[in-house]
């Protein structure tokens, strides 16, 4: 199966390519991991100055011809290992290294980027910044902020784990074949809101989110009232200074954090 039948284009266009380059943090002697890497597009870039480069390319053809590449042109690309493999049936820690440190480089399949950037908060300690090509669309609800009609679930659960911000526009014409949607870099810097919001539980606290936000329609006392009925979800609102009527996209992550331990 093709990349393109995963829903992946290549980032053909070397201007792009450049752009892209200019805005990672390619620090000497560090460890990345590429998710997609294609035919070595990016690869390039991120090769050289003692840095380590685990390039994971899911389909079996890219990847042999990445490896073959990598053989014959060693120059190319000093300390890149190639992985075949679907990215979210890898350990990227033990990829890694153990006990390293790194940093994320992906062009996301864009059906799939919500379940990849799961797979990668499993390894937040590990990491330093994720820098992703994605839907436009996508990024800017990943960046959304409280009160913005974009801001949901997607954008609450990246914001916990990272601080998103849209670096680069990419038009569809720097890929081939072009999407039919206009794309985004994003960057993703390590720690985000978790490092400083108080909560018990992260597990149950990322739960409660998704309540919360599971009718965005609907208040929050109507969300969460089957969790805790409405007369203590209603007191709980109350005790933090929010609404009765308050909705899920008008509150920020330090405010769903008290309303979540009040509510244990």
């Amino acid at each position: 199966m093709t990349r393109q039948k995963l829903g992946q284009h290549f980032l053909r266009d070397s201007g792009w390519r450049g752009k892209i380059a200019a805005t990672l943090p390619l620090v000497a002697g560090e460890t990345w991991i590429e998710i997609g890497a294609g035919h070595g597009e990016m690869t390039q870039y991120l090769a050289g100055d003692s840095r380590r480069i685990v390039a994971i390319e899911t389909d079996a053809s890219l990847a042999c011809r990445l490896d073959e590449h990598r053989g014959e042109n060693p120059s190319d690309w000093p300390g890149v290992t190639i992985v075949h493999g679907d990215v979210l049936s890898l350990d990227l820690a033990a990829l890694a290294g153990s006990g390293e440190k790194f940093r994320v480089y992906g062009n996301l399949p864009y059906y799939i980027t919500s379940p990849i950037l799961r797979h990668l908060f499993r390894w937040t300690e590990r990491i330093t910044s994720i820098h992703i090509v994605v839907q436009l669309e996508v990024a800017a609800r990943i960046a959304a902020h409280p009160g913005r009609r974009d801001y949901g679930y997607l954008s609450a659960l990246c914001q916990f784990y990272t601080t998103p911000e849209i670096v680069l526009r990419i038009p569809p014409g720097a890929f081939r074949p072009p999407p039919r949607v206009a794309s985004a870099l994003l960057r993703m810097n390590l720690p985000g809101e978790r490092a400083t919001v108080a909560v018990s539980d992260d597990e149950g606290f990322l739960t409660f989110l998704q309540t919360c936000f599971g009718q965005k329609r609907k208040t929050l006392r109507n969300n969460l009232r089957a969790l805790a009925g409405d007369e203590r979800v209603r007191s709980a609102l109350a005790a933090c200074d929010l609404r009765p009527d308050a909705r899920a996209e008008q509150l920020s992550l330090r405010q769903f954090a008290a309303l979540f331990e009040n509510l244990r």
